[in-house]
């Protein structure tokens, strides 16, 4: 036999060879390994029990400074806008008709005191000489009654003199309490104080200042029953704490605690109104302010909490994906509103020792293989396939 009759056989017997292994490769790649995924085992625990909310800051003590008497404003003894202490002289009225006033009450009263004086000393003598019989039964009970009406004289201008200087104490209008004086709403040499009690400035305390929120009765009954289940523990009022979240999104440091709860529902509203103490030393929070805020009402108990990653959401809500005992990737929809250091509270849809996807979810579908691994905070997402499985 030729070597070129012995080529022929042998070329055909290594096309066959290459076209077998061709199709074991085509297979294998129809058929890929289940992808490896991180998982993390669904353990029961006890979470914080906490609400965002909205809540307006007011301030803790707001004081209307306004004129008690009548008279021209002759100045203002403040900036606008500073910080004042309680006492301090805010403004000035004339004084002058106020000071006459007082004279003219002292000058009445020396009278009064004169007049009670002699009609004392003739008092006196009437008693002496009324029973010797120089003296009437008669004039005796007019000098008595000329005693005692003197003697309510006195005591009437006393009074006006005191009612006088304290009129003219108020010509000083000064501040009830520590605090941030508003705008001037009165300019020098207005006639304040006639009729009415003229509005001359506000004085507000900032620090600390209130944040007034609600809480919708209905959700308030829930959290009430399910205490009563034994699912949450609710705090009381002084250990229930408030986080504010500023407009610019970043977190307040300083944490509020509740110090009031309407004991009533509003009926325009359906809410219960709360409100929360909040220490601002620094001045960074105004009265007025919208703020949104974190509510710590008491705690969950046998929640799960799950990683923001392994969270997912579509039309028909919060679900998580879970590899079973046989392998298989289950679709779990859960119940999920609240986080704790980003971790995901989850009340409703998982039970214990469930094997939750957190890494690699994008990689798995319902029903399908998938090959756990445990799942460590930070690590790198394992890659398709045996050599990515060894790796990790």
């Amino acid at each position: 036999m030729s070597p070129s009759s012995l080529r022929t056989p042998l070329l055909c017997l290594s096309l066959l060879a290459l076209a077998a292994c061709g199709g074991k490769d085509k297979n294998q790649q129809q058929q890929p390994p289940p992808p490896t995924v991180g998982v993390l085992t669904a353990m029961p625990a006890t979470a914080p029990l906490t609400k965002d909310l909205v809540g307006r800051l007011s301030p803790y003590r707001s004081a209307d400074i306004r004129a008690r008497v009548s008279g021209i404003l002759l100045k203002r003894t403040y900036e606008e806008g500073s910080d004042v202490k309680q006492g301090q002289l805010l403004f000035q009225i004339d004084p002058a008709p106020l000071q006459a006033a007082v004279n003219a009450a002292q000058a009445t009263l020396a009278q009064a005191q004169a007049s009670y004086t002699n009609a004392r000393v003739n008092a006196q003598r009437a008693r002496e000489l009324a029973p010797k019989g120089y003296v009437s039964q008669a004039d005796l009970d007019n000098a008595l009654a000329t005693e005692r009406s003197a003697a309510a004289a006195v005591q009437q201008a006393r009074a006006n003199l005191q009612s006088a200087q304290i009129n003219l104490g108020y010509a000083q209008v000064r501040s009830p309490i520590d605090g941030r004086a508003g705008q001037q709403q009165v300019t020098e040499g207005a006639l304040v104080g006639q009729g009415a009690a003229t509005l001359l400035t506000t004085v507000d305390q900032i620090d600390p200042l209130y944040v007034n929120f609600t809480l919708g009765a209905a959700e308030l009954a829930q959290l009430r029953a399910a205490q009563t289940r034994g699912d949450v523990t609710l705090a009381g009022n002084d250990q229930t704490k408030v986080r504010l979240t500023l407009p610019d999104g970043s977190t307040y440091p300083q944490p509020g605690t509740v110090d009031f709860s309407s004991t009533s529902v509003d009926p325009a509203t359906g809410a219960v109104r709360l409100r929360a103490r909040v220490p601002n030393p620094q001045h960074v929070l105004l009265p007025g302010m919208y703020v949104t805020m974190a509510a710590l009402l008491g705690q969950h108990h046998n929640v799960f909490l799950v990683p923001a990653q392994a969270m997912l959401r579509d039309t028909r809500g919060a679900y998580v994906y879970t590899v079973g005992a046989d392998g298989k990737v289950a679709r779990r929809d859960v119940t999920a509103s609240e986080t704790d250091n980003g971790d995901w509270i989850v009340t409703g849809g998982l039970k214990a020792n469930e094997q939750v996807v957190v890494s690699g979810v994008q990689k798995v579908k319902d029903g399908a293989p998938a090959k756990p691994t445990p799942w460590k905070p930070n690590a790198q997402t394992p890659a398709h396939g045996p050599t990515a499985s060894g790796a990790q």
